[in-house]
């Protein structure tokens, strides 16, 4: 959602430089950086703009960005610890509704996008509380179908998110950055390996059967 530090996380892990201000919708268009490692392998990123509920019907700056979600190999969600309010008018989200809409969102997008995988930065930890709603996050990610109905039952997805890691970081401090960028590279790295496999098998199978 827009104003979690998608900008800010893109500065610190690679060597871009976007804007960066505290208010919502500061990213209009998405944004390319590198990460990169001290052995030199590269991993390009890219910060999309915030999405808002209603975005896969075109709300907010809607399907124009959520294209480019399908260009890319692997998610990373970055939700604000805190919780989520557009404005005075919205209704306040807390970290696990917004993981939950965002889902719902790529999910009523196009359902494929979920079957990428997915990490999970957890930001703004070094704000009050923080460790209190990371606690309770936690205990919610666990058992996510028993708390479900803290939404309404239209914006609830089909499936509850899945991740592959769950990252707390401060872009403030810096706490986590460095564990996130070798989450990233791992699970990269991972599915890539996984990939080939599948492919030499195939192959594999080819060469038997001709």
């Amino acid at each position: 959602f827009p104003n979690a530090g998608k900008s800010s996380l893109l500065s610190k892990i690679s060597d871009a430089k976007p804007e960066i201000a505290n208010y919502a919708f500061t990213t209009i268009q998405p944004e390319l950086g590198k990460i990169m490692y001290p052995d030199y392998k590269q991993i390009l990123v890219a910060d999309l703009p915030g999405l808002i509920e209603g975005a896969h019907a075109n709300k907010g700056m809607g399907h124009k960005f959520l294209k480019h979600v399908e260009r890319t190999r692997q998610l990373l969600l970055v939700v604000d610890i805190s919780g989520f309010q557009l404005s005075t008018k919205t209704q306040f989200r807390t970290a696990f509704q917004t993981i939950l809409l965002l889902t719902k969102e790529l999910e009523l997008y196009k359902e494929e996008l979920l079957r990428k995988p997915a990490l999970l930065a957890l930001n703004k930890m070094d704000l009050p509380c923080a460790k209190d709603n990371l606690k309770e996050l936690k205990k919610q990610l666990q058992n996510p179908q028993d708390f479900v109905h803290l939404l309404e039952e239209e914006m609830i997805p089909a499936n509850t998110p899945e991740f592959k890691d769950v990252i707390p970081i401060s872009t403030y401090t810096g706490e986590g950055i460095e564990e996130l960028k070798a989450c990233i590279r791992k699970s990269i790295y991972e599915e890539a390996d996984q990939e080939n496999e599948e492919y030499r098998k195939k192959k594999l199978l080819l060469l038997q059967t001709s």
